[in-house]
């Protein structure tokens, strides 16, 4: 998680050919709070002084007699892994802009300049660039992890019975460490009762779910502090399966983790979520989510990316809603915005948050489970309680499929307002 004493403690490098520039900046990130700013009026020494500190964020100068600002940032491409340029150009040439962010730079900010926005594109450049630290590191650990286990499988055929079993045993663990991400028990907020399950199609999988109790005062609050107790629920549905899958669904999780411990906006988080999977996964991957947040009086809001439809039975009526998404899947537009709708829940109602793979589970006859089935089924048990609705789901889906081993994960959340 990156606190704000990490984004003031981050190695800034400020790069212009003018000492008077220089100095202005430096004064100004000082009093702005930042404490390891270093500067250098020579464009020449950039690379080698960001080869020796490897700076968080470089200030950068466009025009400079010699090697320019554009020239420098192609010497540090060469450099960054990936091509990220932690750079924030600076330019009087409202023309260059464009050409800097078409070459790598994060953002820029214009001269003669303004307090206030640098010290919002300093912060905003600076805190992005750190959880893409963080989960760099935490993808390439995840990634070492799975290079063993598959390589283990790939063998597994030719091994000894005993070493089959030590192979097992080791997919057996990447399960389990698959699980722990998961809630180890499914919590129960004021006037809630919440069910959960997760069956992924291999020893693990893409699907996830989650729930967190927001802190007080939080940004991604819904109503003052003192009225009841405020969570988010979340269930998120990674493209592909196996290893590839359950990497990326642990970037997501521990991405919304973040985000929302840091008290963000549901929106904003989910804005960031957005470009952190723009960045970093396949061109291939993306990840279907729904996410609501609650208070205990049953008021919020939820934010559907391109998920399936939630249902949300109404006890006083008996009538089903659908919860529809209009908005774009995660990781597969960076111009994605995400916006809440809001969401009610009465005493007796019940929100039903589900993935594809129960809908899409099939019979022996390869007939899927579908939406009316399921529809129906919460008609008849949901007026009972989410106590009876969940054992008579597993139990329908158990009876449909026959044994069928199934080809998506399959997960699904419930949750009932109960007082």
């Amino acid at each position: 998680m990156v606190s704000l004493a990490d984004i003031l403690n981050a190695k800034i490098l400020v790069v212009d050919d003018k000492e008077a520039n220089v100095r202005l900046l430096e004064g100004m990130l000082r009093v702005a709070g930042y404490t390891s700013v270093h500067s250098t009026t020579d464009p020449n020494r950039v690379c080698e002084l960001h080869c020796k500190n490897r700076y968080s964020l470089i200030l950068l100068d466009l025009q400079m007699p010699g090697m320019d600002g554009f020239q420098v940032m192609d010497g540090l491409k060469k450099i960054e892994a990936g091509g990220y340029l932690p750079v924030l150009v600076i330019t009087a040439q409202p023309a260059h802009k464009l050409r800097a962010l078409e070459a790598g730079a994060k953002d820029f900010v214009s001269k003669p300049f303004d307090l206030a926005e640098l010290r919002a594109r300093v912060h905003n450049i600076l805190e992005v660039r750190l959880l893409h630290l963080e989960a760099k590191a935490t993808n390439e650990a995840l990634e070492e992890t799975v290079r063993e286990l598959e390589a283990s499988r790939e063998v597994i055929r030719l091994k000894t019975l005993e070493e089959r079993r030590k192979s097992e045993q080791e997919l057996a663990l990447a399960q389990e460490t698959q699980e722990s991400l998961l809630p180890r028990v499914v919590p129960q907020f004021e006037n809630f009762s919440i069910h959960a399950f997760n069956h992924p199609t291999r020893y693990v999988g893409g699907d996830f779910y989650d729930f967190m109790q927001l802190p007080r005062g939080s940004g991604a609050g819904l109503r003052p502090a003192d009225s009841g107790t405020e969570w988010m629920g979340v269930l998120a549905d990674v493209s592909g399966k196996g290893m590839p899958a359950a990497l990326l669904s642990s970037m997501v999780l521990g991405a919304l983790s973040m985000e929302f411990r840091s008290t963000t906006q549901p929106q904003e988080a989910l804005n960031r979520v957005n470009q952190l999977l723009c960045e970093k996964s396949l061109p291939f991957q993306f990840v279907t989510l729904f996410l609501f947040l609650l208070n205990s009086d049953g008021t919020g809001q939820f934010i559907s990316a391109g998920h399936n439809p939630a249902y949300l039975f109404r006890a006083a009526t008996g009538k089903i809603e659908k919860l529809v998404s209009d908005l774009y899947i995660l990781g597969m537009f960076d111009f994605a915005s995400y916006k809440s709708s809001e969401l009610h829940l009465c005493k007796g109602d019940m929100l039903l948050v589900y993935s594809d793979g129960l809908t899409d589970a099939e019979n022996p006859q390869e007939e899927m489970f579908g939406a009316k089935r399921l529809l129906d089924l919460i008609r008849r048990e949901a007026p009972s309680g989410s106590r009876a609705l969940v054992p008579e789901l597993l139990k329908a889906i158990e009876e449909f499929t026959q044994g069928v081993p199934q080809t998506d994960d399959i997960t699904f959340v419930v949750v009932e307002k109960v007082g």
